[in-house]
């Protein structure tokens, strides 16, 4: 299957609709790069406040989720209303990317599935579900915005709305 993301844009006046696929041939290779660099970028922006090589969007194969990343630390993109000064940030169906001046509408964007959280045994005599068998990823979904984050974002906090995650709840994710 392969995961698609689509964008529009409005570019001169004119609205704009790009569809990127995972693993889609690329200047370079897993991502798409966005700026006013022609040689560099795969979706080329004309406006004069994008950088000539702003942001890179790829397909996370861990989250099954694509993400932005900030390639230019001096004019970083906002995200959901957020500064990407570094690292990166996932893409949902209704992010916003502002690259400068210019607003690029994520539209449709994998849903991931996450499995309903399972309870195990914590204690002796505490009442529990079985865990689940075989391998699982676990994630932590965040106590304000209940979205599930993986847990190398512990220290960091949700990448959503910058909660701690250290009450978050462990969720098995769907594999």
């Amino acid at each position: 299957m392969t995961n698609q993301l689509t964008l529009t844009w409005t570019e001169a006046g004119v609205r704009q609709t790009q569809t990127i696929q995972n693993g889609q041939p690329s200047k370079n290779s897993g991502t798409v790069r966005l700026g006013r660099d022609r040689a560099k970028c795969d979706l080329v922006l004309s406006h004069q406040s994008v950088s000539g090589l702003h942001v890179e969007i790829f397909f996370n194969q861990e989250l099954q989720e694509y993400a932005v990343r900030n390639l230019r630390p001096s004019n970083p993109p906002l995200v959901d209303g957020k500064i990407l000064a570094s690292g990166e940030a996932i893409l949902r169906s209704d992010s916003r990317i502002h690259l400068g001046q210019v607003q690029i509408d994520v539209v449709s964007a994998p849903a991931v599935q996450v499995a309903a959280p399972q309870t195990v045994l914590l204690e002796p005599g505490v009442a529990s579900s079985s865990p689940p068998t075989g391998p699982s990823k676990y994630g932590l979904q965040c106590p304000n915005c209940s979205r599930i984050s993986p847990y190398a974002q512990l220290n960091a906090g949700c990448p959503w709305c910058g909660t701690s995650l250290a009450a978050a709840a462990s969720v098995v994710l769907s594999p």
